[in-house]
């Protein structure tokens, strides 16, 4: 018979915001902040708590947020700034464009809590080696530079964490910045 595991998502060590500095360097602090953030959102939770949805009939999970800003990260940073060629971890074109948010029931929350991990790895590795003008085209834009990548970043962490917010509160009361 195999142990059961217990694992719970690992406390995080968010950093005080920066307050001055030069524009990397507050770009790189406030989105490493609200990295942190959603972070704080998980600790403590087993993988059951972090599937649990919001209310009916929201699919939105802590989980859920984990993956996708997993792939956003991979998305903007590694593929489209540095040019990597690289598949996206949870969606595909072809079989479920949501798949970050939406196959959560049976996935393993340890192992897509690493792999967030892995891709704020990457992702800062990726972004140092390029200047904030560096530009790059998408699909549908022929222009943006990594400045505009750090500056969406923040953004669309932020409206998830008021997300992440919500959601830990209405799994287990926890309120908080």
């Amino acid at each position: 018979m195999s142990p059961v595991t217990s694992w719970t998502a690992p406390a995080a060590q968010r950093v005080t915001e920066p307050h001055t500095g030069d524009e990397r360097a507050m770009l790189e602090g406030w989105l490493d902040w609200h990295r942190q953030t959603l972070l704080t959102k998980c600790a403590g939770l087993t993988p059951e708590q972090l599937k649990t949805a919001a209310v009916e009939p929201s699919n939105l999970t802590l989980l859920g947020l984990l993956r996708h800003m997993s792939e956003v990260e991979r998305g903007w940073f590694r593929i489209h700034a540095a040019g990597q060629e690289l598949p996206f971890l949870y969606c595909d074109d072809d079989k479920n464009r949501d798949g970050d948010f939406d196959d959560v029931a049976d996935a393993d929350a340890e192992a897509d809590y690493a792999a967030y991990l892995s891709e704020l790895d990457a992702a800062r590795a990726a972004a140092s080696a390029l200047p904030l003008d560096h530009e790059f085209a998408t699909e549908r834009t022929a222009a943006i530079s990594l400045r505009w990548v750090y500056i969406h970043m923040i953004e669309e962490y932020a409206r998830h964490n008021g997300h992440a917010d919500l959601l830990r509160e209405r799994i287990d009361g926890t309120t908080g910045d």
